[in-house]
Formats: C-alpha cells, structure tokens, sequence
C-alpha cells in the first residue's frame, strides 16, 4: 500500500461505504472486520439515507431510469439528468456494498410495478440501452430477479468490433463506444461474480479486448487520445469512461479470473499515476450535472477519498504483479 499513515487515517474517517473497501482492499484486513464495517451500510450514513428514500413499490421516485413525470416537469429542460430514480439508486446501493437480504422482496416489486420509460417494457427484461441494462444485468443477480433475457441480450447485441454502444440500437452507430463497452463489461463482470455463471465470459473478454487493443485511451483509426474524459476523474462517474475507472474494471476482474494484469495497460496506468497528488491523494474533477439525493464525494478540486481509495488499489495492483 503506498499510503503515509495521514493519508490513510483521513481514508479511514469515511462513510461505512466507502470505509469497508479501505480495509478490504488497501488494509486486507481480516474478514471479519471489513465484513463488520460493510454490514453499517444498510444502519448508517449514505446507505441508510438512500434506503429511507425507497418507494412502497420498491421504487425510487416512482421511475425506472427518470423519476415519474419527468418528462413533463421544467427539470427536463435542465443540464444533465436526475439521478434519483430506481436504477441509479440501486446501483449505488449495490456498488456501496449494500446486503441483499435487506432489500427482500424489492425484485418481486420491481416485477410487478416498475416499467421502463423505454416502450412500457418490464423492468427485469431491460431496454435497448446497453448501459441501463447493464446496470439492470447487475443489479438483477444481485437483488435475485430471473434476468435471463439480458443474459441472452448481451452476446446478441455485440457489435463486430468487439464492443458495444448506446446508439446502435437506433442505428446511429455501427461502431464500438468506450462508454458503453466498459458499462457491459461492468455489468458482466458483477453478475459473474455475484451468481458464478460463467457464460457472459466469452462476451466479456471480448468488450475486453476492445478496450485493451486501443490501451484504454487511444482511437484505433487515428491513435490519438479518444477524448478529455479519459483523464477526468470523478465520483460518482455514473456511466461515465475513464482511464481510471476502466483500470478498476480490470483489476476486479484479474482478481475474479485470477490472471496477471495486461501489458497494454501500461499507458493508462502512468495517466493514473501522474494524477496522484504528492500526498498519495486524488483531486475530483468535478460533477455530472443533475439533481441527487445528497452529496457523496467532494467539490471540484478538493481531495477525494473515493477516487484516492480506487486509484491506491488500481496502482497496488498493478505494481505487485511480477
């Protein structure tokens, strides 16, 4: 771990949330410690204040992706979007390590009064985004709910550059986008973990490959940078490509697969490591626009402990490998 023990202590002083990682992944601390500090999420700070949110219908604000009515309100002609509504909150939920079991019966909910605002489709069986299902693949094994058909959707909508993208389905790309291959991936990797179904793999691997033949940064028709967001780290990044959240993708998934890091992610890597302020800190690079249920990490420019948390463990990771 390359943290000076204030670094570390400030890390420590977090929400259960964030607290329980510091002391898996930078500490290895004994299981039944972190075990214990993660268990806080569902009690304390931004897990039980998300949870005191939740509708009677196991929704958030009564939407799938938007709250209700939406559409309708001034807040549509806003920057951004809300990130309020079902899906957002149960991926933080889920991403903040929330236990299942205290979300018994929100599936069985979700089945019966959750709809997309995507053509009034059921909420298990997702849309034609591939980053909203993802989030849906994800969340699905997590909370127990029959997602066999975003099983069978992912292999099916891959594109033959490897990867996928958001516009295809609309026929406005035919071309892999970093945004949307690393969500898959994402969600791919979560339901691996969580269910031990190993037949998204293939896919997994491939999206994969889409993202390491170009070292994570570069466009393959030109080499050049595919664009500013690579080195603008933040959190939360919601659906939003980094070099530094793609990193963390792929240590999660040598730590599931068991396999070495990659060469090609050598360039993405040094792009982490310059940010890395003297004190082994990160600096957030600012906020997606649109309305939240509270804040979770800090203003633009300050030092966040999320990303320093991420970055420390992406940098651990790849400098222990032979």
């Amino acid at each position: 771990m390359s943290l000076d023990p204030k670094t570390l202590d400030w890390l420590l002083d977090t929400d259960p949330a964030l607290r329980w990682q510091v002391q898996r992944d930078l500490l290895q601390a004994p299981p039944e410690v972190w075990q214990e500090t993660r268990s806080r999420v569902a009690t304390e700070g931004f897990g039980a204040e998300l949870l005191s949110h939740q509708d009677d219908d196991g929704q958030w604000l009564g939407g799938a992706y938007f709250p209700a009515g939406y559409f309708d309100s001034p807040e549509a002609e806003e920057p951004g979007q809300p990130w309020v509504a079902t899906t957002w909150s149960l991926k933080d939920l889920r991403e903040w390590g929330l236990d299942a079991s205290v979300l018994a019966g929100t599936a069985e909910e979700l089945d019966r009064h959750s709809r997309w605002e995507y053509d009034d489709l059921p909420y298990w069986g997702g849309e034609v985004d591939v980053c909203i299902n993802a989030f849906t693949l994800a969340t699905g094994a997590w909370l127990g709910a029959d997602v066999s058909r975003l099983v069978a959707w992912f292999p099916e909508h891959r594109l033959a550059d490897g990867g996928w993208n958001c516009q295809a389905e609309e026929g406005d790309s035919t071309r892999s986008s970093f945004h949307s291959t690393l969500n898959a991936v994402r969600g791919m990797l979560a339901y691996e973990r969580i269910t031990g179904d190993t037949s998204l793999r293939e896919a997994r691997h491939a999206g994969e490959e889409y993202l390491l033949s170009r070292r994570l940064l570069y466009r393959a028709s030109t080499g050049e940078r595919v664009g500013e967001f690579v080195d603008q780290f933040l959190y939360p990044d919601r659906y939003r490509y980094s070099a530094l959240a793609a990193l963390d993708h792929f240590r999660d998934a040598s730590d599931l697969e068991g396999t070495p890091p990659d060469h090609r992610l050598a360039d993405a890597i040094e792009l982490v490591r310059a940010a890395r302020q003297s004190d082994g800190t990160w600096l957030q690079a600012g906020r997606l626009p649109g309305r939240t249920w509270f804040d979770v990490d800090v203003d633009e420019g300050e030092r966040s402990p999320w990303l320093t948390l991420i970055g420390t463990r992406v940098l651990d990771w790849w400098d222990a490998a032979p």
